[in-house]
């Protein structure tokens, strides 16, 4: 030890052992180094897989962590207008992405009450290794839930081909994504609506016409109750009745 380190007369010493759970050590405090030699020296000897903390710390301990709470189910009832302080690049809890990429955005051109956003931020197709769905879907609640109500201001940023949906009762994530079941409730800015039994829009329970544009906020709702599903655009229903025979529960997404 050099400079006015040459002077420490004792160092603490903490030691870990990697490797085979049978030897293994973590954070473990052991004799103290008295620096006995002239000129702030001492020697250690180092085996492979090992770390050790030298410290002039008399007051350290190893660290420890309460047992985290148990599992509970998701609340019945969620809101979340993604009012937080430092939104950069980050995601919003609870929200789980199972295709693209939703953080976090505040709208500065706002003042208004969509100022914070949750956001879609790729504009194009990435390089997968799972079966992607073609389509960004974020999933959230409790996949038990079978009867529900999801409402959602959206705004759809690309004119002509832009779209956005909302969804109820969806079977399916991770690598399964792109087969995923459920209620597709979507709007596109071309000004038509479609309906769908699944993320990939092939099954198809009702389409037609709504005065939806890009770059203007909507209020999107999906309600499913029993074996019946109705969609709202502002508050006023756009399809009623929609018969729902599978699946019979799912997230919202």
């Amino acid at each position: 030890l050099k400079g006015s380190f040459s002077e420490i007369p004792e160092l603490q010493v903490w030691y870990t052992k990697l490797g085979r759970p049978s030897t293994r050590f973590l954070f473990k405090q052991l004799d103290s180094l008295w620096l006995l030699d002239s000129g702030g020296t001492f020697t250690l000897e180092l085996q492979e897989d090992e770390l050790f903390t030298l410290t002039t710390l008399t007051t350290g301990t190893k660290g420890s962590y309460p047992l985290p709470p148990k599992s509970m189910p998701f609340p019945q009832v969620y809101k979340d207008d993604f009012d937080v302080d430092y939104p950069f690049f980050s995601e919003a809890p609870n929200f789980a992405d199972q295709t693209g990429v939703f953080e976090y955005f505040t709208n500065i051109e706002d003042p208004g009450e969509h100022r914070f956003t949750l956001r879609q931020v790729l504009n194009q197709r990435p390089i997968t290794w799972a079966a992607d769905a073609y389509n960004t879907i974020s999933i959230i609640g409790n996949y038990k839930w079978s009867n529900l109500t999801v409402t959602c201001d959206v705004y759809i940023e690309t004119p002509e081909k832009g779209g956005v949906f909302i969804a109820g009762r969806v079977n399916k994530g991770g690598i399964l994504i792109r087969g995923a079941r459920g209620v597709f409730f979507w709007i596109f800015a071309n000004g038509t609506y479609r309906v769908t039994g699944d993320l990939a829009g092939w099954i198809l329970y009702a389409l037609g016409h709504v005065d939806v544009t890009a770059k203007k906020w909507y209020t999107l709702t999906l309600i499913i109750n029993g074996r019946f599903s109705s969609g709202m655009l502002n508050g006023q229903y756009v399809w009623t009745g929609i018969p729902v025979s599978f699946p019979k529960n799912g997230w919202a997404a």
